[in-house]
């Protein structure tokens, strides 16, 4: 796995901005490792089913994370990218799988999708993608951490309103500055929001 030193980062990651990177954006990506990342899994015994159905929906995002690619943030201000890794899928489409997936294997609703198409949804999940990025930390031992954020809002379709909204976060620290340990932080990191997450829609959804 390719290494890369933090302190030069701005002169080996690639900047997205503008039409033009985003054609070299978009070629760059084929040609990198692709990686994904894994939603919680139920320990112990099968996940307990309710009656009630649900509709993850695609998260909204901020430009710079509607992308496939591993960002990192040297300053609030400026978004970077990894040069040798990607994700499996944009962003958002990665955010809804996991949820997907993690409201699959914890249990609490009878189906889980990602639309409406056949389904008749008793609460939609909504949620905007607000932070999904490593930044410096400022620790010799931990050089990065990854920062995970969405703000979730819980909707009862039987007469469209909202049930409750709050914001979820969890940070992870990153030993190493390779790729894969900066991949391994992010699943770390998502995992805890990821939990939060099911358990307050679960609780919210009564």
């Amino acid at each position: 796995m390719q290494r890369f030193p933090f302190a030069p980062l701005a002169l080996i990651l690639t900047l997205l901005a503008g039409c033009g990177a985003l054609t070299a954006v978009s070629d760059a990506s084929a040609r990198m490792d692709a990686y994904t990342l894994i939603p919680v899994a139920r320990i112990g015994g099968d996940a307990v089913m309710g009656e009630r159905h649900l509709i993850v929906e695609l998260p909204s995002s901020a430009g710079g994370l509607a992308t496939d690619r591993i960002m990192i943030k040297p300053r609030p201000v400026q978004a970077q990218y990894l040069p040798d890794g990607r994700w499996s899928e944009p962003t958002p489409a990665l955010v809804q799988t996991l949820m997907v997936a993690s409201f699959q294997n914890l249990g609490g609703f009878r189906l889980v999708g990602r639309t409406a198409a056949g389904l008749q949804p008793d609460y939609t999940l909504m949620t905007d993608l607000q932070d999904f990025h490593a930044e410096p930390s400022g620790a010799a031992t931990t050089p990065l951490t990854v920062r995970v954020g969405v703000m979730a809002t819980l909707i009862r379709e039987s007469d469209r309103q909202i049930v409750s909204s709050r914001r979820f976060a969890a940070t992870a620290s990153v030993a190493s500055d390779d790729t894969l340990a900066v991949v391994r932080g992010f699943e770390t990191a998502t995992q805890t929001l990821l939990s939060d997450v099911v358990v307050w829609t679960r609780t919210q959804a009564r």
